[in-house]
């Protein structure tokens, strides 16, 4: 067989220099967060036909479908939805965690010098879309569902921008990547702060027992991930027990996650686990909860009941028009007012481009939407807004994205 030789000076067969420089493509190809968008729009796009289609009694009748979980006496039968929104997506927020540690540490957010743009961004993303939609919603009823435009995906959001190409600077792909990840951490706090129920004492002692397993393991040098399902699995059961989302569970174990190698040589766990989970989460976990929650049946949804129209278009207009508005106009003063300067190779028309992306709210707007109604009819209706709203601000982003490619390869200024 042939060999060549190794840079180290080892000799290598053929085949296994092959077979590993397709493995390293491979782990690319699984950490494109575009790729992951796509597959995300997939999955909707089938949640859809699937709720719409003559077999629409089959996908709600999987979702509702109770699944036991347990070990001897110890057990919990809950339906196929609930393991889906409440346990899956804490590995999701447990990657959202890391990624928020990591920036903290070494990235867009480690210094107010570098953070101070996108967090003027995302906290206009934040209020003005908030606003718009309490200005329209003004019953009781609908106003619960205030945050419900106020987040942004950041899978989808980068997918589309990916299909931009070369043509968009890659410090307007950094300006979105750091105001989503502000984003996340403020629907973190908003989903901790507004829709957990009332805090229960008994539940706290658990979730503190398992904060203290976590430092325990790591004072001793565990550096091993599969040593904290324990210790995860008690914290997440005691915010369950609190009243507090479970999911939270995940940020707090990625904000405690080392980002020190626990040994002289070899990686950080946060990159290690991160990188681990990523693939699992970007093509598993979120697909699934998309499926299971953007099946949206059109002929049941009545936007003439209640106040479910109110809801559903001010999801649509605070995502679509608050969101550019908040990140253009925030950007905008934080500049004027000598905050921060916009980072090199950026112009205007990049902000808005970032602004317009921005509205893409599915995933966690959905989630939140999940947290803010027990009605099935307004449900539905934030539902259909959030379906709405990200097509719409992904058909914008992409033609506004044309559109300033097509002026720089004519050389057309533009702001």
């Amino acid at each position: 067989m042939t060999k060549i030789r190794h840079p180290a000076g080892q000799t290598l067969p053929r085949a296994q220099i092959l077979a590993d420089r397709a493995f390293a493509t491979l782990s690319r190809f699984l950490h494109i967060e575009a790729v992951s968008g796509v597959v995300l729009m997939l999955a909707a796009a089938i949640a859809l036909i699937w709720a719409n289609s003559p077999a629409s009694a089959s996908y709600h009748a999987l979702w509702h479908a109770p699944l036991t979980i347990g070990l001897g006496p110890y057990v919990s039968s809950q339906s196929l939805h609930f393991w889906i929104n409440d346990a899956l997506m804490a590995v999701f927020f447990l990657v959202v965690g890391m990624e928020i540690r990591r920036e903290i540490h070494d990235g867009a957010l480690a210094s107010l010098k570098l953070a101070a743009l996108p967090l003027a961004a995302a906290v206009g993303g934040v209020l003005v879309p908030a606003l718009i939609y309490v200005a329209l919603a003004t019953d009781p009823a609908t106003l619960r569902g205030w945050a419900v435009p106020t987040a942004t995906d950041i899978a989808f959001a980068v997918g589309v921008l990916a299909l931009l190409g070369r043509s968009v600077p890659g410090n307007v792909r950094i300006l979105l990547l750091a105001l989503a990840i502000i984003d996340d951490i403020v629907a973190v706090l908003i989903i901790a702060l507004f829709y957990s129920g009332g805090l229960e004492l008994s539940g706290l002692l658990v979730a503190g027992l398992g904060v203290l397993m976590v430092l325990g393991l790591q004072h001793i040098g565990i550096g091993s991930a599969w040593a904290y399902v324990v210790p995860g699995a008690v914290l997440w059961l005691g915010l369950l027990q609190t009243g507090a989302h479970p999911t939270l569970a995940g940020v707090v174990l990625g904000l405690m996650t080392p980002v020190l190698p626990v040994r002289q040589r070899g990686q950080a766990p946060v990159i290690r686990v991160q990188m681990a989970l990523h693939p699992w989460v970007a093509y598993g976990v979120m697909p699934l909860f998309a499926l299971a929650n953007a099946g949206v049946t059109l002929d049941g949804v009545d936007l003439g009941v209640g106040h479910a129209q109110a809801v559903t278009l001010g999801v649509v207009l605070a995502l679509v028009l608050g969101k550019p508005l908040g990140v253009l106009g925030a950007s905008w003063l934080a500049v004027r007012l000598g905050l921060c300067r916009l980072p090199e190779g950026v112009r205007w028309s990049g902000v808005a481009l970032v602004g317009l992306l921005a509205g893409i709210g599915f995933t966690m707007s959905i989630f939140i939407a999940t947290l803010a109604f027990d009605d099935a009819h307004l449900l539905g209706a934030a539902k259909l807004g959030v379906l709405l709203a990200s097509l719409l601000a992904a058909g914008l982003g992409l033609s506004w994205g044309f559109l300033l490619a097509w002026r720089a390869r004519r050389r057309v200024p533009l702001a």
